[in-house]
């Protein structure tokens, strides 16, 4: 992961010092595009934040979720697919949608969490050979990865 991947933990551990601060991402199913941002996320705060995905329905973590962040050397493969009904009573800092059908279904948080919304191509939906679906959930990750990236360098910055 490199020398820009430690700097970048560096940055959130100085900025955030014993804070934690709490983000939960939201997706249709919690079985792609939140599993791998909350891989990221997870990756590039490191101690210094509380990641949570959900979804609206829980549809199980998908296996090419788990393969396309295993390619990147992160693995998801312990995480669980969870429906937003748990975390309706934990008080977030950041929640971000991952995709437009989440954002327009999402409830009423209450506090005082900053809102995020950034719509991702579901690879779930990839048709073609294999190859092609492989290489759809790469794109799709490594989009994530740029906005997760980006997010952490912008709010613990």
């Amino acid at each position: 992961m490199g020398k820009l991947h430690a700097a970048l933990r560096e940055v959130v551990a100085a900025k955030t010092k014993d804070m934690k601060n709490k983000i939960l991402v939201l997706c249709t199913g919690n079985s792609c595009r939140s599993q791998i941002t909350e891989g990221y996320l997870r990756h590039f705060a490191g101690d210094k934040a509380e990641i949570y995905s959900a979804g609206i329905e829980t549809h199980g973590v998908n296996p090419r979720a788990i393969a396309t962040m295993k390619e990147d050397g992160i693995d998801i493969s312990a995480h669980t697919s969870n429906n937003l009904n748990e975390y309706i009573d934990i008080q977030f800092d950041f929640i971000i949608t991952v995709c437009d059908n989440a954002k327009e279904n999402c409830p009423y948080f209450p506090g005082s969490a900053k809102r995020f919304h950034q719509n991702f191509p579901d690879p779930a939906k990839a048709k073609g050979t294999k190859e092609e679906i492989i290489a759809e959930f790469a794109r799709v990750r490594d989009q994530i990865k740029a906005y997760s990236i980006a997010f952490i360098l912008s709010e613990f910055n």
